[in-house]
């Protein structure tokens, strides 16, 4: 399902224009790119208050969202938005039209999955760390896909999977450059507190062996008669 977001095109700009509607509870904010033959960027205002909670959202960052400006819709995705310091409040937000013939790069989060049932888990006591959280893919918007399962049923302690173990949708490709196939996107490792308890018990058991050995080596010692 396609998240809708309303709003309305401005013509007033500027640092006090821009103040006066967050007074009135409204985010500038500006549509731009091409898509569709349209290449103007255009000023827009959205609310304040739904805007906020749309962006609590993860899909709202890594989907493509229609936008009804002035009554007309289209297609869009969220590129940045900046966030007062210290309020809950949106400053300022940016989206870029999208064309449904031309692909589009997109950062999509990573969905992690049956690492309760891995061996390195399961059997092993490990833990999982998850090196990526996020991955870039181009597609076209209509392949665009909300996240990307990364499967860990079969991760052993001390493996990693990488990005070319994803399986991607159909239609989604890794965009980037160099190896990235070969990078980590998760690893299995004994807790680092799990392997020091583990020497210092084993350290414990040698010094408490030694010490227990050492009364029956004086023992033997004073048995042993005196030379003539």
């Amino acid at each position: 399902m396609t998240t809708e977001i309303t709003a309305i095109s401005r013509k007033a700009q500027g640092t006090g224009a821009s103040r006066r509607l967050r007074k009135a509870g409204r985010v500038p904010g500006i549509v731009y790119g091409a898509g569709e033959g349209k290449n103007d960027p255009v000023l827009i205002d959205l609310d304040q208050n739904s805007l906020y909670h749309s962006l609590r959202k993860e899909t709202f960052h890594a989907s493509v969202l229609t936008l009804d400006l002035d009554g007309k819709k289209e297609q869009v995705l969220l590129r940045d938005f900046v966030m007062h310091p210290f309020r809950q409040q949106v400053q300022h937000i940016d989206f870029q039209r999208v064309s449904k013939n031309k692909k589009i790069h997109m950062k999509v989060p990573l969905h992690f999955i049956n690492a309760e049932i891995s061996p390195g888990v399961k059997q092993n006591g490990g833990v999982v760390s998850h090196v990526m959280n996020d991955l870039n893919i181009a597609c076209l918007p209509a392949d665009l896909p909300e996240f990307i399962e990364v499967d860990l049923s079969s991760l052993a302690i001390g493996h990693s999977i990488h990005v070319a173990d994803l399986k991607l949708p159909k239609g989604v490709e890794v965009a980037g450059h160099g190896h990235v196939d070969k990078a980590v996107v998760a690893t299995v490792q004994i807790p680092r507190g799990a392997i020091e308890a583990e020497a210092t018990a084993a350290a414990e058991a040698a010094a408490a062996t030694a010490q227990a050995a050492a009364p029956a080596a004086d023992a033997k010692s004073a048995a042993k008669p005196a030379a003539k």
